[in-house]
């Protein structure tokens, strides 16, 4: 019988004594959190939740941590996370745009790099799936017309933390920051991935994703297709249904890395039990 650990993560704020005075306010992200959870419980994994100050760059990582320790071949890592995307320069040459995407934490940021390399210590034929209903701007100007439109509409929230306090929180945090930011040995982590790790994220690197009143549109829209379990189809069927409702501005991305798995790729959404190849035996001829 597979093992199914997940671990929720929702920030409706951050701490403005690490973002430089920003406190990032948004409205839905610990709803999403709580609703992915009470998900993954429905689907049968046992489910843990991270929200707002408890959502800290250790407790995270810890949280991560503990599932590798735990999942064997077989099992099934769920994680999600809700709340601001940010930027740090790129100081290990692995990014095309020069800029690490990162996650807005409580307490400070965690780079892509440093996530990408936890999925090192899960072993091999454990599933990873990774939801996250965030911002990853890929390009200066994007940000730029992006942040300017979300400006311009009433009500609209996007989940990205401004370009001028990215700034601040670099500059007065680099002894923090820029040894992760240097590690070779992060940015090497693909390579070195014996898990299967399945990522479906709110949109593109170049995109924006926006908050809500009850759910991230993200987050809400998964919900919608998912229909409380009533969704029959593939994981490349459930990105392609979720993508044909969110606006041409926000598409989700869908992607897998370490090892190859189509099974994973091929399997009903949150489920942890794998599909077994089946295997034909064979009648051996009888010789004449």
């Amino acid at each position: 019988m597979a093992t199914g650990i997940s671990l929720h993560i929702g920030l409706n704020s951050v701490d403005p004594r690490h973002y430089e005075g920003w406190s990032g306010p948004l409205n839905a992200c610990e709803a999403d959190a709580n609703d992915m959870a009470d998900l993954a419980h429905t689907s049968g994994f046992a489910p843990s939740r991270l929200l707002t100050r408890k959502a800290t760059r250790s407790a995270v990582l810890g949280g991560i941590a503990h599932a590798a320790k735990t999942l064997k071949s077989g099992d099934m890592f769920f994680l999600t996370y809700s709340g601001h995307g940010g930027q740090l320069p790129d100081l290990n040459g692995d990014e095309p745009d020069g800029k690490d995407e990162t996650w807005c934490l409580y307490d400070g940021e965690l780079i892509d790099d440093e996530l990408y390399s936890s999925w090192r210590a899960f072993a091999a034929g454990v599933r990873i799936l990774l939801l996250s209903d965030s911002c990853h701007s890929g390009s200066v100007s994007k940000a730029l017309y992006y942040q300017a439109r979300a400006r311009s509409v009433s009500g609209t929230l996007y989940r990205a933390m401004p370009d001028e306090v990215a700034l601040r929180v670099y500059q007065n945090n680099k002894k923090t920051y820029d040894p992760l930011l240097k590690r070779r040995d992060l940015s090497e982590a693909l390579g070195k991935i014996k898990a299967s790790v399945l990522l479906i994220s709110g949109c593109q690197d170049n995109q924006l994703s926006q908050d809500g009143t009850f759910n991230g549109l993200f987050t809400g829209t998964l919900k919608t297709v998912w229909n409380g379990g009533t969704f029959k189809g593939s994981y490349r069927g459930f990105h392609t249904a979720i993508g044909r409702k969110m606006p041409p501005d926000q598409s989700p991305k869908l992607s897998l890395v370490g090892a190859s798995n189509p099974a994973f790729m091929a399997a009903r959404p949150f489920t942890i039990e794998a599909k077994k190849k089946k295997t034909v035996a064979k009648k051996a001829k009888k010789k004449p």
